[in-house]
């Protein structure tokens, strides 16, 4: 019976998994989508994109936590 239980384990191991990729996915998506709006912002021009993705991913961060 030990293992049947360990199946059963291992599909809610694998469903919180999916769903910890899915959120991380969607939290990837956000700051994309903040990170261009901060280039455009600028007009495109100068700037880098690392600091660009930076700043949203603090921004995303921020936003998040007042959700929670």
């Amino acid at each position: 019976m030990a293992k049947p239980q360990a199946t059963a384990n291992v599909g809610i191991v694998q469903t919180k998994s999916a769903a910890s990729s899915s959120a991380a996915a969607s939290k990837a998506q956000m700051i994309a989508e903040a990170a261009y709006y901060i280039a455009e912002s600028r007009g495109f021009q100068g700037g880098d994109p690392v600091q660009d993705w930076l700043t949203a991913e603090a921004q995303i961060e921020q936003l998040l936590k007042k959700r929670h």
